[in-house]
């Protein structure tokens, strides 16, 4: 782990509109009305109630259950429950400039909603029920609203009382004490070149929704580099901050293992996923909301976080699509994972794509993020953060990421690094080369590429085929498709081997994964048959790496709702098959010849 994050936001608001409706990713029913052209009627006999009104005095506690208790004497089957955050949602504070032109648009968005009739099935004749709603600190206050009207006409009828968590936005200097038990602490305010700090602005958004009606103002990011760790080491770490008036702030503790050396002979474990988003642990619903894997695959990650350990999330992180605050809502989600072993990421479509500026697609997946906010909150080992490719060892493993947002073709800059993320690393120390890429660039039998006719991105594998095969990648892993396969090890789309499960020696080619299933909504495959394919699996999971040491590797694909296995095989080699030739993996001639 090269670095331990210690995140502040400052909050901002977001409002709802009315816009065309779209059949995109199923769009959450509060991306077709109007908040702000709502009916303002307060009714003087109903009341919304919050409790408690201050939150995290316990410990510093960054979430927290909310009672809401409500009433109306005119109670509806589709009366609901909006959440807001900054507490004053008035329309006045809705930007008119809103050049997008499909839904989901949220002119003022709420941070998420419920039915009022979700936990009190007797609302409906009684017009009294309850909720228990788990709130995250998002550095603002927070007001409960109650709607009637269901979602094509909502009417305003009572608002609650503000909620807000103790000490918000108290300005501070940032801090970290860390050691390998907490009384071996050292606390400091970090120094310059342990640090480092970035923000951005909106004029950074590159449009719409983000740049306008989705834009929050993040606060400050700090990263901090621990230099002079033992290898597979356990430390404990506090974050928190000194006060202007002295006093310190501290978060609880937390512990992380301190990654081997490369080449240590050492097991190993990986997890690698794409495609999972966010969800709410209460059962209400938020903006974008259809990843409905996403919490059964962070509930499996957590439950086994003491055999994991590193994390790579294969592109599209969250799906805020424009909508900064759903970054918070992610970030909270994957806190118990991302605190205690390296979350690293890969660029996708839903954090990259805009038209003009620079990505490889003209389309408008990013609702106007074009990279900022993925390449700010995550730290990667990348040369160039607008450039989101970068190579990270971790023992035994070699990982070369891509980014298909920008063009990875022969003779681009990106080609360039892969081809030198391949070739430089020394597989005797580190035997398993893995290349991850968001979108598939290799073999996939989704539907959408099969009607493309190239079971791939277009132009995916053409050039990258051969760096593969001459510098003997084991496996290539992408996400994009919402769904799992696995193809045999095949060059030029032929299997180099009839072996599904138990591969001795040499390849002779390269295993492709499609493992963006981590929690989007599902993608159908083709009813085409491929001599390739081994195994498909529409459902949601994650793909687990395990190294024993220099010689033996364990694949598995384990299911998101239950964490069993349900795909695998091995790898078993001596260092002396990786240097034999194969079919284009070593030259024609060589000085012996």
């Amino acid at each position: 782990m090269r670095g331990l994050r210690l995140m502040i936001f400052i909050p901002s608001l977001l409002i709802l509109t009315n816009l065309q409706e779209t059949s995109s990713h199923g769009d959450h029913p509060l991306s077709r009305i109007a908040i702000h052209e709502a009916t303002f009627a307060l009714t003087p006999l109903a009341h919304v109630k919050a409790s408690p009104s201050i939150l995290g005095l316990t410990n510093g506690q960054n979430s927290e259950w909310v009672t809401i208790e409500y009433s109306t004497p005119s109670p509806s089957v589709d009366d609901w429950i909006g959440v807001f955050s900054p507490a004053n949602f008035s329309a006045s504070t809705c930007p008119s400039e809103n050049p997008r032109v499909y839904p989901p648009l949220l002119c003022s968005a709420p941070i998420k909603f419920q039915y009022a009739s979700y936990s009190s099935p007797q609302y409906k004749d009684t017009g009294k029920g309850s909720l228990k709603l788990q709130i995250i600190n998002q550095r603002s206050d927070f007001s409960f609203a109650l709607f009637t009207g269901g979602f094509l006409n909502p009417k305003l009828v009572a608002v609650s009382n503000k909620v807000v968590f103790s000490n918000p936005n108290a300005p501070a200097y940032p801090r970290l004490a860390q050691g390998k038990k907490w009384d071996e602490m050292t606390e400091g305010i970090l120094s310059d070149h342990q640090l480092g700090t970035l923000t951005f602005e909106r004029s950074s958004m590159c449009g719409a929704p983000a740049r306008t009606v989705g834009w929050r103002d993040p606060g400050y990011i700090h990263t901090s580099f621990l230099k002079e760790l033992w290898p597979n080491t356990v430390y404990a770490y506090k974050l928190g901050h000194r006060l202007f008036n002295c006093t310190y702030v501290w978060s609880k503790e937390y512990q992380f293992k301190a990654p081997p050396y490369p080449g240590q002979d050492s097991v190993q474990r990986v997890v690698i996923f794409g495609d999972m988003g966010k969800g709410e642990v209460d059962g209400s619903s938020e903006y974008n909301d259809f990843q409905p894997g996403s919490l059964n695959t962070t509930k499996q990650l957590v439950q086994d976080l003491k055999n994991i350990d590193i994390v790579f999330h294969n592109g599209d992180i969250c799906y805020a699509n424009g909508y900064l605050s759903q970054w918070d809502q992610f970030t909270a989600q994957i806190e118990p994972i991302a605190s205690s072993v390296p979350y690293m990421i890969s660029s996708g479509n839903h954090e990259r794509d805009w038209p003009g500026t620079g990505s490889f697609y003209g389309n408008m997946d990013s609702g106007g993020e074009c990279g900022v906010l993925a390449q700010t909150m995550f730290y990667t080992p990348a040369e160039n953060r607008e450039k989101f490719w970068y190579s990270t060892d971790y023992g035994m493993f070699r990982f070369c990421i891509a980014d298909t947002e920008h063009d990875w073709r022969e003779g681009t800059e990106q080609y360039k690094f892969i081809e030198h993320c391949l070739a430089s690393v020394d597989r005797q120390k580190q035997p398993w080369l893995i290349f991850l890429a968001h979108r598939v660039l290799g073999y996939s039998s989704d539907l959408s590429y099969a009607i493309e006719g190239s079971f791939e991105e277009p132009m995916g594998r053409e050039s990258l085929q051969k760096l593969w095969q001459k510098y003997k990648v084991d496996i290539a892993m992408f996400g994009h498709v919402h769904n799992y396969e696995r193809t045999c090890p095949i060059y030029q789309n032929v299997c180099t081997s009839k072996e599904k499960r138990h591969y001795k020696g040499t390849l002779n080619g390269t295993i492709h994964v499609a493992a963006g299933g981590a929690g989007a909504s599902l993608s159908p495959f083709t009813t085409l048959q491929t001599a390739w394919s081994l195994y498909k699996d529409y459902d949601h999971g994650f793909v687990k790496l395990t190294a024993f040491d220099h010689s033996n590797l364990l694949f598995e694909y384990k299911k998101s709702r239950d964490g069993k296995v349900y795909d695998s095989f091995t790898i078993s080699r001596d260092y002396r098959d990786i240097l034999a030739c194969t079919v284009d993996s070593c030259p024609s001639t060589t000085l012996a010849s």
